[in-house]
């Protein structure tokens, strides 16, 4: 090998000397600096041109943000005459009330009008004095009931809450509460009526009682224990697919057991509707006027918020307040739940550039008094919902029955009504005493869908809420829709399903259909949801779950776009957030100011152009929007590339030169394209004059249906 300052090459090596080796380095080093300095003057020629390019972009940006401050107010002012749609929209709402109230009156068909004090005390006191109805007649009397409660509760939802004053809001949830008292009262009585005559429903086979009744509203099952056969086990209901098994001890009593499924839920507590306060302000600095709406703090003991009173027009109270904690269910991270809480605190004031739209807060935050009630094995009725009704599971004591001697028909009459058989049995000796458990096997609804096996739960009368508890045993057959359990005495039992299984949803989309017409899709883990919207109308087209059409029975049917959603989350799909939902669901959260006035100039314009959900809406921050524009006016999908994305604040919209394919979030404008005020005008820009004439001429009753929907599935958000 060479030695130390030796090279080696051919032959032999050659030593280097110091002078060659001083000069070796120098070039080396020169060589080092050179390109070092070559490096540094790079460097400052792309800083310096990066520094130029964000000169000329801010520079651009200023000169397209001052032009779109100098025709602010010609937009908006341009966007209101558009915006009057929803006024005329509520006036002829409004018009439609009153003539429907007067076609009532007019007919004189002797049914009373339920928003009437007079009227429905007075129909209910003449049904109450009649006595001895047969079950047959309570049925079909009930079908009338349950029309004036849903009257009601469509009022409750359909008035704007600025109209409904807070004394006709307890009026109309009395009547609900009293209306349904009465028509279970009516049950009872045809109950024991029949049970009187219990004999003469003897089946032949095994000589017990057994009735069966099926309406559109109720399943009523009713066996009657004639023989007290100690071999008694059990009985099934064959037209109801429904069934028992009794203790030995209870199979040989004077006993009757009633299966009373009501196919709605009449026993969960209403839910109190929020006090919306309307203030009309104009600020100096904005040309439009602004509405400010707040929520005056309730009286101490009161709930804040009802279930469903998300905005102006999808205010509901068929949610009712009551309590489970399964609390490891919950879906959101408790920073975040922190988080959205104090968010939900300084939004007491919700603004909307909008001057005619009447908007509730987005997130209402609970109680504190009210969370600490919430225990085990408490249903949180924010969290879950009943689906399928309620099924009364009763023991009832026999009355005596009618003897036949010699020529008299001879019966014992007892003046204390129906009486329930005490199960198991209230004795001191007997407290701390076990009993056999009631074995209960149901037949679920086929109006219903069930996408989770479902959690059973008792009804507990004192406290007036849903418990889970004292249930047990409990085995699942989806496919047959039946469920099985064991409880360890007679109880009112329902089915309860997570609020928010579709929550929150995997893609949407809203795309015309022709004049006035359009599509709204919305897909979520378990289901393919399309609505259609036609005028003031809306129906259910489809429902796809496992790739198999369900709700036949919804499908097709014409309806209000309130009807639609009552009508949905009863079948089980749940597609419409709550003002509690932001605590289960993990939220996009995205300001009312941005949120609210997206959907109302979306539906402004949704005759003519197609929106949809975006990738970017989660990357976009809580200010700012992002969503898919097209214009649409023809009936063929929408093609990729005929997408555009927008982002809308409420106050500016801006197109984005990113499409839903980039590799990251960027705020970055579309070429040759401008700021505007409004959502319309940007859309505007890009759009053909058959468009914008089509949405000229839109219907303002379309436009409000459309509205409703958006702001009943707040798409933007719980996507």
């Amino acid at each position: 090998p060479p030695g130390r300052g030796e090279m080696s090459g051919g032959s032999g090596g050659k030593k280097l000397s110091k002078a060659e080796r001083l000069k070796l380095q120098k070039e080396e080093e020169d060589r080092r600096l050179l390109e070092e300095e070559e490096a540094r003057l790079r460097a400052e020629q792309e800083e310096a041109e990066r520094l130029e390019k964000d000169r000329i972009l801010q520079e651009e940006r200023e000169r397209l943000e001052a032009k779109d401050q100098e025709r602010r107010g010609t937009e908006v002012a341009e966007l209101h005459s558009l915006e009057e749609n929803f006024s005329w929209a509520r006036q002829l709402k409004a018009d439609y009330r009153a003539h429907a109230k007067w076609e009532h009156y007019m007919q004189c068909d002797g049914s009373p009008d339920p928003a009437v004090p007079q009227e429905i005390n007075t129909f209910m006191s003449l049904w109450q004095e009649n006595k001895n109805e047969d079950i047959e007649f309570v049925i079909e009397k009930g079908n009338q009931v349950l029309n004036l409660i849903e009257k009601l509760c469509f009022l409750l939802l359909d008035t704007p809450p600025n109209e409904l004053m807070e004394k006709v809001i307890i009026q109309y949830q009395e009547s609900i509460l009293e209306l349904q008292s009465l028509l279970h009262q009516k049950y009872n009585e045809a109950t024991e009526n029949l049970l009187k005559k219990a004999s003469t429903y003897a089946d032949s086979d095994s000589g017990n009682m057994e009735v069966v009744i099926k309406d559109k509203n109720i399943t009523f099952c009713i066996w009657g224990n004639l023989k007290k056969n100690p071999r008694f086990k059990n009985h099934m209901f064959c037209d109801a697919e429904s069934g028992f098994d009794l203790p030995k001890t209870v199979a040989t009593s004077d006993v009757a057991v009633r299966i009373l499924h009501t196919h709605y839920d009449h026993i969960s507590p209403l839910q109190h509707i929020p006090k919306l306060h309307l203030k009309v302000q104009a600020p100096e600095s904005k040309p439009e006027l602004t509405v400010l709406y707040d929520m005056k703090e309730e009286k101490e003991g009161e709930q804040k918020g009802g279930e469903d009173s998300n905005f102006v027009i999808e205010k509901e109270s068929d949610g009712r307040k009551s309590a489970i904690s399964f609390k490891d269910s919950t879906k959101i991270d408790p920073d975040e739940n922190e988080k959205l809480e104090e968010e939900s605190d300084k939004k007491s004031e919700i603004v909307s550039t909008f001057s005619g739209v009447q908007v509730a807060p987005l997130q209402v935050a609970t109680d504190e008094k009210e969370e600490e009630i919430i225990g085990e094995n408490v249903v949180d009725l924010h969290q879950f919902t009943p689906v399928g009704g309620v099924y009364l599971i009763d023991a009832l004591k026999l009355p005596p029955q009618a003897k036949q001697i010699k020529n008299w028909t001879m019966v014992e009459l007892l003046d204390a009504g129906l009486e329930t058989y005490p199960y198991p049995p209230e004795s001191e000796e007997t407290e701390d005493a076990t009993y056999p458990c009631i074995g209960v096997t149901l037949r679920l609804l086929d109006s219903v869908i069930f996408f989770e096996e479902p959690v059973v739960a008792r009804w507990d009368s004192a406290d007036k809420q849903w418990r889970t508890d004292c249930i047990s045993d409990i085995k699942y057959k989806m496919k047959e829709k039946q469920i099985s359990f064991d409880m360890n005495a007679f109880y009112t039992i329902t089915l309860i399903q997570d609020a928010h299984l579709n929550m929150p949803y995997q893609s949407w989309e809203l795309r015309p259909n022709g004049t006035d017409e359009l599509l709204f899709t919305v897909v979520t883990a378990f289901a393919e949801v399309q609505m259609q919207i036609k005028g003031n109308q809306c129906m259910l087209s489809s429902i796809i779950v496992d790739g198999s059409e369900q709700l036949s029975h919804l499908t097709g049917k014409w309806t209000s776009p309130i009807d639609l959603t009552v009508a949905l989350k009863k079948a089980g799909v749940n597609i419409f957030p709550s003002d509690y939902s932001y605590k289960y669901v993990c939220v996009n959260t995205k300001t009312p100011l941005a949120e609210v006035t997206t959907y109302q100039q979306m539906a402004l314009v949704a005759s003519a152009f197609a929106f949809s959900w975006s990738k970017w809406n989660l990357a976009s921050g809580q200010d700012q929007v992002v969503f898919k524009v097209s214009e649409y006016l023809k009936t063929d999908a929408v093609k990729d590339e005929d997408w555009s994305l927008y982002m809308f604040n409420g106050q500016r919209a801006q197109r984005l030169k990113i499409s839903e394919t980039s590799e990251a979030f960027s705020e970055e404008l579309a070429e040759n394209t401008e700021f505007h005020s409004t959502l319309y005008h940007l859309i505007k820009d890009f759009a053909s004059e058959e468009a914008i004439e089509k949405v000229k001429k839109t219907s303002c009753l379309f436009i409000d249906a459309t509205y409703q929907l958006l702001m009943a599935t707040r798409v933007l958000t719980y996507s």
